[in-house]
């Protein structure tokens, strides 16, 4: 999917915030739809199918996540929450109840127009390249090898499939719960300090500059992304 031309469904009851969205989204080309409330942003996303949904946390009839849950009964559309909160017991429920990503208000309109690009590139899938490129990072899904800088990484299997979960997600945060689940399985869910040694062991392997990571980027208190 090229991102340009890409409909946006904005949900959010503030009339400014849906004014400011909308002047900024469609002068870089998007096709933007609105709603107000919760109920209204599900049956609009029923009949407008939009690429990608920007959604409020605090409407006034339904929650946000409660939005998320009955929307990931039809629709996987990329789903960005806007939230005034910093708390991130709510962003972490709202990434495992099926949202893709979060941007806290206020927001810089670059960082929501990035965030907005990366959900709607992961969409569209990998494709049939069997190389993705992460600046100096290379990941060969085909033949299971990691390259940085042209030089093959050696990594043990638990790390590749940890890459290879980040490199088929790039750009979207995955929660911890998700990351211990998808690798480790089920009963692995809080066992947070497996992830944080082997984010570890990936960085030294793969970023320049381990203390400053360009590559793997953390997340507070919610997980991690793939840039």
């Amino acid at each position: 999917m090229e991102t340009e031309g890409a409909r946006i469904l904005i949900v959010d009851d503030e009339t400014q915030i849906r004014r400011l969205l909308r002047v900024a989204l469609t002068g870089h080309g998007y096709e933007v739809g609105e709603a107000a409330t919760g109920q209204e942003g599900l049956n609009r996303a029923a009949v407008f199918r939009p690429d990608l949904m920007i959604l409020d946390l605090g409407l006034p009839d339904l929650a946000g996540l409660e939005v998320v849950r009955r929307l990931r009964e039809w629709s996987r559309v990329p789903v960005i929450i806007l939230s005034v909160t910093e708390q991130e017991e709510e962003k972490v429920s709202a990434l495992d109840a099926g949202a893709d990503d979060y941007v806290t208000k206020p927001f810089g309109m670059g960082e929501l127009l990035a965030r907005i690009r990366a959900a709607l590139r992961h969409a569209a899938g990998p494709g049939e390249e069997p190389v993705l490129a992460f600046g100096d990072l290379a990941i060969d899904m085909a033949h299971r090898h990691v390259s940085v800088g042209g030089r093959e990484v050696r990594l043990t299997p638990t790390e590749y499939e940890l890459v290879r979960t980040f490199a088929l997600n790039a750009g979207k945060v995955l929660t911890h719960k998700h990351l211990l689940r998808t690798i480790w399985g089920p009963a692995y869910e809080r066992d947070t300090h497996y992830l944080r040694v082997y984010i570890g062991q990936l960085r030294r392997k793969l970023e320049r500059d381990p203390s400053r990571p360009r590559h793997i980027i953390t997340e507070p208190g919610v997980g991690y992304r793939l840039l």
